[in-house]
């Protein structure tokens, strides 16, 4: 029982380390942090890990660090040291992947945080208890864990949407994910016991990836909006028509073009 507890506290220790290096030198928080650019050209994919360790002030560390003490414990002592580090670790490249391909056409992106690490190792605690109480620091009130477990994918799908701040919830939503696909293969008896809350969980996240591959306009514009964008094709047939009527003016009919005749015909049918 001593182990118990201890991976979270090394992690801890060792980001708050790399923290300070990072706030102390600001060449070594440029070398070390996401940079979408670094990464996509230069191919330095250590950013993708190193850039968990490193955050944008001690308040960003402590929110940070503070999440992972509070679920640490019971992570571990389901999980094992290993275990809890695997999703620990993956879930930081997970979440910091998902955020390089949300912003791969935005070459002066960066973040810093372990924020991705921390959402997954939350998203994994849910999915095995998900009837235990959350409270919030500062706020004197909790939710059951699986509502909060929506309402924090909830919102990092909106803050992904708006991009109103400077949260890295592209890192938060892919570490949720790569959290539950972890636990789903670690504790599969545990998560199904409990199947609808995983059904829950992954309802808007597979609805927010279909928006994503099949509607990324949405990810740019002010609405959410799922119309196929339509085309004023009268407006453009009737200009063409315009033109051709011109042109019968001016050099008579003998003068279109087999073309220019088609859109004429089409135009009389249409009408």
């Amino acid at each position: 029982m001593i182990s118990q507890g201890i991976a979270g506290t090394l992690i801890l220790i060792f980001t708050g380390l790399i923290t300070y290096l990072g706030l102390s030198r600001k060449s070594y928080q440029d070398e070390y942090k996401l940079d979408v650019d670094e990464i996509l050209i230069n191919k330095e994919y250590h950013r993708l890990f190193s850039s968990g360790f490193l955050h944008a002030n001690w308040i960003h560390f402590a929110f940070n660090m503070g999440a992972l003490i509070s679920f640490s414990l019971s992570l571990e002592m389901v999980f094992g040291v290993r275990n809890f580090l695997l999703v620990y670790f993956l879930s930081l490249l997970g979440g910091n992947v998902f955020a390089l391909f949300i912003h791969r056409n935005h070459g002066d992106y960066t973040a810093v945080g372990a924020s991705g690490a921390v959402s997954g190792v939350i998203a994994s605690s849910i999915l095995l208890y998900p009837f235990s109480e959350i409270g919030l620091l500062f706020i004197p009130i909790s939710f059951t864990s699986w509502i909060f477990g929506l309402a924090l994918i909830i919102v990092s799908i909106l803050g992904i949407k708006s991009q109103a701040d400077n949260i890295g919830h592209e890192a938060h939503l892919g570490g949720i994910i790569t959290g539950i696909l972890l636990t789903v293969v670690l504790r599969h008896e545990v998560v199904f016991a409990n199947w609808w809350v995983l059904l829950l969980l992954l309802l808007p996240i597979s609805g927010f990836m279909y928006v994503i591959f099949y509607r990324p306009e949405v990810l740019i514009t002010n609405k959410w909006n799922f119309e196929t964008p339509k085309i004023n094709l009268t407006s453009r047939r009737e200009v063409s028509v315009d033109d051709v009527l011109d042109k019968i003016k001016s050099e008579g009919f003998s003068a279109l073009t087999k073309k220019e005749k088609e859109i004429l015909q089409k135009s009389s049918e249409q009408r």
